[in-house]
């Protein structure tokens, strides 16, 4: 799936690790994901975030896609970090799952991220 993301790949993600229910990617914040704020822009880190959400609710075969997602920031991104986001599997429950996902830079959390998947019947629903 990742592979075929255009979108994650342009900014440099990276898949580090990967098994059934979750996965890990990095990125790096680069100068033209910074806001007028000097900080790395939000929607680039829930991005992040959404990326290595995706990677783990498809880990499982069928075409799965967000449902839904929030996130809350922690703390600020600055020019140059490295970013991991590690998306854990919750729950499944039907064709529904709940991924938890922390971003960090280091051993300090940047954000936290939920996200609600669902599979498709046909794969193309």
């Amino acid at each position: 799936m990742l592979d075929d993301d255009l979108a994650s790949r342009s900014l440099g993600i990276t898949l580090t690790d990967a098994g059934p229910g979750h996965a890990t990617v990095r990125m790096t914040v680069t100068d033209t994901m910074v806001n007028g704020h000097a900080l790395a822009h939000g929607g680039y880190v829930f991005l992040l975030a959404d990326t290595a959400f995706a990677c783990a609710c498809n880990s499982h075969g069928p075409v799965t896609v967000a449902a839904g997602a929030d996130i809350t920031f922690v703390a600020a991104a600055h020019l140059g970090d490295e970013l991991t986001a590690r998306a854990e599997e919750r729950t499944t429950y039907g064709r529904s799952g709940i991924y938890d996902v922390t971003v960090t830079r280091g051993d300090q959390v940047i954000a936290e991220f939920r996200g609600r998947s669902r599979t498709l019947r046909s794969g193309t629903e």
